[in-house]
């Protein structure tokens, strides 16, 4: 079963998101800051994919970014950003970090659940 990693300070996006994957056969673990979502990456390092908001408390999910990449347990787990944000400095900065994609809330069931069946890395 994949695992795949959700990082929003928001319980209902994090719950949204687990309500769409789980019956496609992921396992969701559920992360509220990218500190939280940091520590997860590197105790899971099998995760198929991190699902990662941008504006959070405590880390962002941008800072989170570096961090995973930086580091060899975790820099090749792929990230798709699911955030509020559109500007295209932000879309970029996480391009050139390593981000496999970026949706744009509100986002379609379907839309979110194609975009992680394509980008989830088999493990």
């Amino acid at each position: 079963m994949k695992k795949v990693l959700v990082v929003d300070d928001a319980a209902i996006i994090r719950s949204e998101v687990s309500r769409i994957l789980t019956p496609a056969g992921f396992l969701v673990l559920e992360g509220a800051d990218g500190l939280a979502g940091l520590e997860l990456a590197r105790a899971h390092p099998d995760l198929s994919l991190i699902v990662l908001d941008v504006n959070m408390p405590v880390m962002g999910g941008l800072d989170m970014l570096d961090r995973l990449k930086e580091d060899p347990r975790t820099g090749s787990i792929p990230v798709l950003f699911l955030t509020t944000e559109g500007q295209e400095t932000l879309m970029a900065r996480a391009k050139k970090t390593g981000a496999k994609g970026w949706l744009v809330k509100p986002v379609k069931p379907e839309m979110l659940l194609k975009a992680v069946q394509q980008l989830a890395r088999p493990v």
